[in-house]
């Protein structure tokens, strides 16, 4: 199991940061969502025993932070968000600095260094000040450092923030690539939900320091049959009346009508079916399609059914 916590609790003055928070996850790529305010910085800080729960228990790989910190931290590997890095260390000083803090030899941590900025791409650009690098070059290095120790768990916290999308995609294939190549799990926590999509096999969401959903991606975004996005001229509520009349189940979603039509109906003349139940109210559909479940809709979907939307 990567992550264990149980009745987790973490309190700064009157706001309870975590409540109550506990699962059990196991190792590989994962998404960790969130509003701001919601807990996620709490909880990184949790597993890296930086701040000190006020109740609960932590593990990770089966260690207790509380009772061994140091144990943990040498299995991870961590980039933080923000711009920080030292502007007067080249690239390769600035990793093999970090290498030699995970306790590797000036030997092994030079040449570790070398290998680690190839493999992010900055290979070439090892011997430049990392204040002249651009903010892509600098993720690049923070990244680098975080993977010099050769950790059994990555937590990258806004690894694509303030990239291009050139910089942001090859980014994104790095964390992707990063699990296979060295067999380190992935911990991800950014407010870029397509990037979570695209990297990561399991989700945790947390609002208010509540665990909303812990588990696997692939249900949060499967697509049903017999599910559409219908909008209409006019009021959404007339055409959701006119298709419940007509046995659909529907739900208004912003400027959008999620319909599902009864079970009893072929799928393939569903579409015609909310047509005909449209035209036969008199009413104008402007678009219908089969809904397209994106890990933002469930994301926003998950908040609304906890109130915190």
């Amino acid at each position: 199991m990567l992550l264990e916590l149980e009745n987790v609790e973490k309190r700064y003055g009157d706001l309870l940061a975590l409540k109550n928070f506990s699962l059990e996850l196991p190792e590989g790529r994962i998404g960790l969502l969130g509003p701001n305010g919601a807990g996620k910085s709490t909880l990184l800080k949790s597993m890296l025993g930086l701040i000190q729960h006020d109740s609960g228990t932590v593990k990770v790989f089966g260690k207790d932070v509380a009772r061994d910190p140091f144990g943990v931290r040498a299995l991870i590997g961590y980039m933080p968000e923000g711009d920080n890095v030292m502007p007067e260390l080249n690239a390769l000083e600035y990793t093999r600095f970090a290498a030699e803090l995970c306790g590797l030899p000036a030997a092994e941590a030079t040449a570790r260094a070398h290998q680690v900025l190839h493999y992010v791409g900055l290979g070439e650009a090892r011997y430049r000040r990392l204040g002249s690098f651009s903010t892509g070059m600098k993720q690049r290095a923070r990244l680098a450092q975080a993977l010099v120790g050769d950790p059994k768990l990555l937590l990258l916290d806004e690894p694509t923030s303030g990239l291009d999308p050139r910089g942001r995609d090859e980014m994104l294939q790095l964390i992707w690539d990063i699990p296979q190549r060295t067999g380190a799990s992935v911990l991800l926590s950014t407010h870029i939900l397509p990037d979570v999509e695209k990297t990561c096999d399991q989700v945790i969401v947390i609002a208010e320091g509540e665990l909303l959903y812990s588990g696997e991606l692939a249900p949060l975004i499967a697509q049903e049959k017999g599910v559409f996005e219908v909008r209409a001229k006019g009021e959404l509520r007339n055409l959701k009346e006119a298709l419940e009349r007509h046995r659909c189940v529907v739900t208004i979603e912003r400027s959008s009508l999620v319909v599902r039509v009864p079970a009893d109906i072929p799928p393939e003349s569903a579409a015609r079916y909310i047509l005909k139940g449209a035209i036969e109210e008199g009413l104008e559909v402007r678009h219908l399609a089969p809904l397209v479940k994106t890990l933002e809709r469930a994301f926003m979907k998950t908040l609304e059914d906890a109130g915190k939307a």
